[in-house]
């Protein structure tokens, strides 16, 4: 998501670094200022065709509070999944003491407060977007004071954004991983998806195999017991197609390999992924 904000970024910057000086107020100018001259000293990649719309087009101000509200969201999206997977429910990793705070309550508890305010701050910058669409929508050509409020929605989101990005950036640095217990929370019933492939497998079409399975999943649970200690002669009574090598199939391991698909789950397809952002990163 975030090299997709890069890429867009990089866009966005190319379509809007537009030469607005010669417009004037409203008509131009009658002074023979060189726009071409000033473009290419200044940076511009093109001039503004029409003065009467150059000061009062603030397009590339909602385009870029769009990629900074987008960008927040996808901020905001991470945080979520972090905060989650460190609740004591999950366990899967834990947010270093620089980036947490202690309940006000609970002398036990470690709050992730960097990631609920990055994750509070994307309806901030949403609203800072909203804002400047509300502005522009029912003004007429040329300038009208209005437009004095693209100032703060501007530099808000950029400050958030100036916040918000170091905060991720260190929190993920920081991560303590805990292996140990996303392994503990592995549970047979995760593997139903690999039986109805293994009946795909000996041609049975996927709907139908998903059926067949969901019929397997509901003895296990009746029997309260796990999927790979139902008998043989159990799944042979759903159908037909169950042999004694489908507890190979009841692995993680190969499970997760089994997906090679560009990016998938499968270790070799996890570290093309590692290398491609490796290189991004440079």
């Amino acid at each position: 998501m975030l090299q997709r904000d890069r890429d867009r970024l990089d866009e966005l910057v190319r379509r809007v670094n537009v030469l607005p000086l010669g417009a004037g107020a409203l008509g131009g100018n009658p002074l023979g200022i060189d726009q071409s001259y000033l473009a290419r000293e200044l940076g511009f990649d093109s001039i503004a065709p029409n003065s009467m719309d150059a000061v009062s087009d603030r397009d590339y101000l909602v385009e870029f509070l769009s990629w900074a509200g987008l960008t927040q969201i996808h901020l905001s999206r991470l945080a979520e999944d972090l905060i989650l997977f460190s609740t004591r429910e999950f366990g899967f990793l834990e947010i270093a003491d620089a980036y947490a705070t202690g309940s006000s309550l609970m002398p036990q508890k470690k709050n992730a407060d960097s990631l609920e305010l990055i994750r509070g701050k994307a309806g901030r910058v949403a609203g800072d977007l909203v804002g400047m669409i509300m502005v522009s929508k029912g003004l007429p050509s040329t300038y009208n004071k209005d437009l004095q409020e693209d100032k703060e929605a501007l530099f808000d989101a950029i400050d958030t954004l100036l916040m918000t990005l170091p905060i991720a950036k260190g929190v993920i640095e920081t991560l303590l991983i805990h292996p140990d217990q996303m392994q503990a929370a592995l549970r047979d019933e995760m593997l139903a998806t690999e039986l109805a492939d293994y009946l795909v497998a000996k041609g049975v079409p996927f709907r139908e195999a998903h059926y067949l399975v969901g019929q397997a999943v509901q003895k296990a649970l009746a029997q309260q017991v796990d999927l790979r200690d139902l008998l043989l002669s159990e799944y042979r009574e759903i159908s037909n197609l169950f042999e004694r090598d489908l507890t190979t199939w009841l692995d993680f391991e190969r499970a997760v390999e089994r997906r090679g698909s560009i990016g998938g789950t499968a270790q070799a397809s996890v570290e093309a992924q590692l290398a491609a952002a490796a290189r991004l990163l440079k």
